[in-house]
């Protein structure tokens, strides 16, 4: 059985544009045409791809579609490339996931320098570390900065660093709810910020102390930047990075709390697949993550 190019193309366009009707925008088709598209996949492979909901997602088995769909066009984009001859205007776009912090402090700089030496545009996808490595396995991108180590299935890893994060308040904040020291009794009562109902930061920095973590009162700040001027205005206590918070410690404008901190091990993960291209961007995100993050045996 041999999958059409087209259609599988179709499918990864819907994907991405969310909707039928997007799509055939995007493609320059009617919204019948593309559905009609669908349908015949579907009816070749004797398999359902695509999950009509908003936004349109795929199937588990649409899902490996879309994945050939980005590694065919990845590969003609280095065949071209190779035998020069095509529009040196386009642009290909490289999907890539990476968890918030490092996408506010380490990762764009990489990218803003390979984006000057080639042509290609980033489709960034956000995600805490922990889930980075499931939008490789459904095909959404074709590299990610994740916390796994085990390699997904078709892809390859290489350790980046760890990402060490430090517990840290306003000197208002502290005097207000620390005033006895930082005990487990006090960190009971003290607010704290976490980014979002997954992030187990805070959490697991309290039960290495002692306490309960189910107890203290939570502020949930979904955004990097917005998390760390939550606990900066002095909205709870949090674990910060030192690229977002060593400037306001010795400023004075923050200070550490006693614990110790917690390291994340960061890995860059991608399809297993000689492309030129994909591993240009591979080198540039993991060199710059093994310049700027502390080694991954250090946790």
């Amino acid at each position: 059985m041999r999958i059409p190019l087209e259609l599988a193309e179709t499918l990864a366009v819907v994907v991405d544009e969310g909707t039928l009707d997007a799509a055939a925008r995007t493609l320059h088709i009617t919204p019948s045409a593309v559905s009609q598209r669908i349908k015949s996949l579907e009816e070749i492979i004797g398999k359902v791809v695509l999950v009509r909901s908003r936004p349109a997602r795929a199937t588990p088995d649409g899902e490996a579609v879309v994945r050939l769909a980005r590694q065919v066009a990845l590969l003609a984009h280095d065949t071209v490339s190779e035998l020069g001859v095509g529009d040196e205007g386009a642009r290909v776009s490289i999907p890539l996931g990476v968890n918030a912090d490092s996408l506010a402090t380490w990762f764009l700089p990489p990218l803003a320098r390979l984006s000057e030496e080639r042509a290609v545009v980033f489709d960034i996808h956000r995600d805490d570390q922990e889930f980075t490595s499931e939008l490789l396995e459904s095909g959404t991108v074709m590299g990610a900065v994740t916390s796994r180590e085990i390699p997904v299935a078709g892809c390859r890893v290489s350790a980046l660093g760890s990402m060490r994060y430090e517990a840290v308040a306003t000197p208002a904040f502290a005097a207000r709810w620390f005033g006895q020291g930082v005990t487990a009794d006090e960190l009971q009562a003290a607010p704290v910020v976490d980014f979002d109902r997954r992030d187990d930061l805070q959490t697991r920095w309290l039960r290495a102390r002692g306490v309960d973590a189910a107890v203290p009162p939570r502020h949930r700040i979904p955004a990097s930047a917005d998390f760390a001027a939550a606990v900066s205005a002095g909205l709870g206590w949090g674990l910060l990075p030192p690229f977002q918070s060593a400037d306001a410690v010795r400023a004075g404008r923050l200070i550490a709390l006693p614990g110790d901190p917690v390291d994340v091990p960061l890995y860059w993960q991608q399809w297993n697949l000689r492309s030129e291209l994909l591993d240009a961007v591979a080198d540039a995100v993991i060199t710059e993550g093994r310049r700027v993050l502390d080694p991954v045996s250090r946790r």
